[in-house]
Order: structure tokens, then C-alpha cells, then sequence
């Protein structure tokens, strides 16, 4: 069982039949899949100084666009802590330039809760909640976010937090995954915004 299965319990069972392949994730297997984003928007000006930082940590970027290929690979593997722990590199190949969203995932199964550390260099920490809604889709919310400086943990303040939400699910007309990714903070809007499908691909 990886850290999802085991988070979700029976609900995992709820999900759409290719959802529950995609992240039944075997110990050191990948999923690879291939997509195109219909749409990346991200936000105000004022957070460029921002995506800078996040984009050399490969986390968040600049860029906007549509129609943006991209590629997906998902592995579960033992960290040295002795955790099942799932990392996600995600790349979007604008035209000028290739852009990273990675991140590594661990289960706290005391909280019912993802541990979720964002980046190559992880300075940024959020819990993630998941859910399955009553069409099989799977849907992540965010809840405590943290900026990690060596060994502490600093709190972001509500006012100041990404609210994140997920939405992954399955076309079975266009046989493709589809997934909608929405960042939002309540004091200067949306930080960054995304849409698109992607099919499973062998590497």
C-alpha cells in the first residue's frame, strides 16, 4: 500500500479505476506520463521577487501560457528517515525556457495528513488533505504551511497562506487524466493557476 491507499482507506476504493492505478505507486516504480497544460496563469507582479526564489528551488515560476507540453514522474521509494515517500517532478516546456515543479510527499497517518516539502532544497512545507469526491475524481486541499530554516519550522500566518486545491480525475471519453491545480491566497489573489491532461507514457 503507498501512502495514499493507506491515507484514504476504503475511500481509495471510491476512486476512479485509473486513479487508483495511478497512485497505487509500487516501491521504486514510476509513473511517467506525457500532457499538455490548456492553461497556466500565474499572479500579480508584485510576486515575481518570488517566483524567482521558487523557480531556482524548482517550485513555483514566472511563466504563463497555453497549450504548454509537460511531463510527470512519480516514484515511491524508502527515505533515509525509513518513510514510504513519494517524489513528484513535474516539467513544463514553455518556449523560452523549461520550468520545474517538484516535490517530495510523506504520510502523517497520526494527523490523516500528506507531509508535503515543496522544491529541490525544501523551504517550504504544507499539509495536504485528501478527499475523494462522489465522482471517483481525487481532490486536495492544503492546511498548515511552514517555512523550514534548518532545523525549525516557522508557521505562515493565515493571511499570508497558499490555499491550495487539486482536482484529479479521469476522462473515459478521452481516455486521458485530467487535473486542475488552483493557488490562491486570500490577500493578493491568485499565485498560480493551472489546467490540462496527460496520458500515461513509457520511459
Amino acid at each position: 500500500m503507498t501512502i495514499y491507499s493507506t491515507l484514504l482507506g476504503k475511500k481509495f476504493e471510491q476512486l476512479h479505476p485509473k486513479l487508483q492505478y495511478r497512485y497505487a505507486l509500487p516501491l521504486d516504480q514510476t509513473f511517467y506520463a506525457d500532457g499538455k497544460m490548456q492553461q497556466i496563469q500565474t499572479g500579480s507582479k508584485l510576486l515575481f521577487p518570488l517566483y524567482l526564489l521558487a523557480s531556482k528551488l524548482n517550485f513555483l515560476f514566472p511563466e504563463s501560457g497555453e497549450n504548454i507540453p509537460f511531463t510527470i514522474a512519480n516514484r515511491c521509494r524508502i527515505n533515509q528517515e525509513g518513510e514510504a515517500e513519494v517524489s513528484w517532478e513535474r516539467s513544463f516546456f514553455f518556449p523560452e525556457s523549461v520550468r520545474k515543479f517538484n516535490a517530495k510527499m510523506t504520510l502523517d497517518l497520526e494527523k490523516r495528513l500528506v507531509k508535503d516539502f515543496l522544491g529541490d532544497v525544501p523551504l517550504f512545507y504544507s499539509d495536504l488533505l485528501f478527499d475523494v469526491t462522489k465522482e471517483g475524481f481525487l481532490m486536495i486541499t492544503s492546511g498548515t504551511q511552514k517555512v523550514v530554516v534548518g532545523k525549525k519550522e516557522l508557521t505562515i500566518p493565515k493571511l499570508f497562506k497558499g490555499r491550495v486545491f487539486v482536482l484529479e480525475g479521469y476522462d473515459e471519453v478521452k481516455d486521458v487524466y485530467t487535473i486542475h491545480v488552483s493557488i490562491y491566497n486570500s490577500l493578493i489573489g491568485r499565485i498560480m493557476r493551472y489546467a490540462g491532461e496527460f496520458t500515461e507514457s513509457v520511459r
